[in-house]
């Protein structure tokens, strides 16, 4: 299964064809999980969890989508990332930040043209600027923090999957 990228980035993709029909997949994918993980189906989209023993802040999920085209050829495709809570969170703190960060920029723009100080603005936005590094630093760290869970979660679709090469 060469498909898995070397590295893992953030919310990394991935493709793996399979020579079984969809069914089965779903049959698979509905077996008990394993501990520590929980796996949940809706029709053709899989996600795979980790029970809340072993979650932290920063734990990942897997989820995948089963797609077939043709009789006995199915492909997963499937995306890690973040649980989407804080995904969402941090993805509206950095629209939020740009947002704010254009404000001042309009701001120290106007006061500017009509020839007023604009030092409060220009010191705003290099703390949003700040911000924004700082916001940097915590995705890489989490990223850092969530990678040996990403590789067990990478690990466990791997297992699955060569049980169903095995039992064929």
């Amino acid at each position: 299964m060469s498909d898995f990228a070397n590295e893992i980035v953030l919310r990394p993709r991935f493709e793996v064809s399979l020579k079984e029909d969809i069914e089965k997949l779903k049959l698979l994918f509905d077996k008990s999980a394993k501990e520590p993980f929980l796996i949940k189906r809706l029709d053709e989209h899989i996600y795979i969890r980790f029970k809340k023993s072993a979650t932290t802040f920063w734990t990942p999920q897997l989820h995948l989508e089963l797609t077939s085209f043709e009789d006995g050829i199915s492909k997963i495709h499937g995306v890690f990332g973040p649980n989407p809570t804080l995904w969402s969170f941090f993805m509206f703190l950095h629209f939020g930040v740009g947002t704010l960060f254009i404000i001042l920029a309009v701001f120290a723009y106007s006061n500017y043209s009509l020839g007023h100080d604009i030092t409060f603005w220009a010191v705003g936005m290099v703390f949003l600027i700040l911000i924004w590094f700082s916001l940097y630093a915590f995705g890489r760290l989490g990223k850092s923090k969530g990678k040996p869970q990403m590789e067990q979660l990478k690990g466990y679709m791997r297992d699955l999957i060569s049980t169903l090469k095995k039992t064929d």
